[in-house]
């Protein structure tokens, strides 16, 4: 499966490639929502991971113009916002599915392997 990944945060990006590549997908990275969209128009993609604050063009602007050419591309909206408020405009939108931005940090050392989960406070 080929995944659109629209994320400035050049940390957060690293941390879901690498998941997503383990879990045997292909990953097309862009940085900002306008490169975002024009990809998302001009190629073919299985699903795509928006975030909501990119320069350019915010993230729901993005899903919002593909559902407007009719363009039913799976969407996870990639997002910091708590409020329920932001949540439902995400829906809204056009978003699929929702995941709070979440940072795993993995810390090896001589003796062990341990994954700490951390919720992003913006």
């Amino acid at each position: 499966m080929r995944i659109l990944l629209v994320e400035d945060d050049l940390k957060i990006a690293s941390f879901v490639i690498k998941g997503m590549k383990e879990a045997g997908f292909v990953v097309e990275h862009v940085t900002d929502g306008n490169h975002g969209l024009n990809l998302a128009l001009a190629e073919t993609f299985d699903a795509a991971i928006i975030d909501i604050m990119l320069p350019g063009r915010d993230g729901l602007s993005i899903i919002d113009e593909l559902r407007h050419r009719n363009i039913n591309l799976p969407v996870i909206i990639l997002s910091a916002r708590r409020s329920v408020d932001d949540r439902v405009k995400g829906f809204q939108t056009g978003g699929d599915d929702l995941a709070c931005l979440l940072v795993f940090v993995q810390i090896q050392s001589e003796y062990s392997s341990c994954s700490f989960c951390y919720r992003l406070s913006m």
